[in-house]
């Protein structure tokens, strides 16, 4: 959600081109894609997604629950036992696999990517402040952001 301003500006002004592709080239990005986008709401059903999007947060607000919310409990299985950031993960296949990016559209890729990588980083460093050792050792046994890389 964070994202749609500059989403916007890329729609608004494409850029130049900077690659195209046609043919079965076009099908193997689209395809790509495809399992980003399944793959990503596979990853949000594993976790709260309304709190992810921050609207349990504004539920409970609106409704008078003591604020910040509990924290959730780690998850390490499905998607979460392949990597540990599926989010960012897919989210960075939908976007680089794009069969046509002009010079604004590469420019919002790049910095999601650094967006994605810093954030895991920051995240990281937050889950091992509440989960402890459970985290560390989730950390020793699954790959960061690109699975079968540790």
């Amino acid at each position: 959600i964070s994202l749609l301003p500059a989403a916007y500006v890329l729609f608004t002004t494409p850029g130049t081109l900077i690659w195209s592709f046609d043919g079965w080239i076009v099908w193997l990005f689209r395809g790509v894609q495809l399992i980003g986008l399944v793959s990503l709401g596979v990853s949000l059903l594993q976790v709260d997604a309304g709190r992810f999007a921050g609207l349990a947060q504004v539920r409970a607000y609106i409704n008078g629950t003591d604020l910040p919310l509990p924290d959730e409990p780690l998850v390490t299985s499905g998607l979460y036992g392949w990597v540990r950031h599926p989010l960012y993960l897919f989210s960075l296949l939908i976007l680089w696999f794009t069969p046509s990016m002009t010079s604004t559209g590469l420019m919002f890729v790049i910095a999601s990517t650094l967006y994605f990588t810093i954030g895991s980083i920051l995240e990281e460093r937050t889950m091992i402040a509440i989960f402890g050792e459970t985290y560390k050792q989730y950390q020793a046994n699954v790959p960061w952001m690109l699975p079968f890389v540790k």
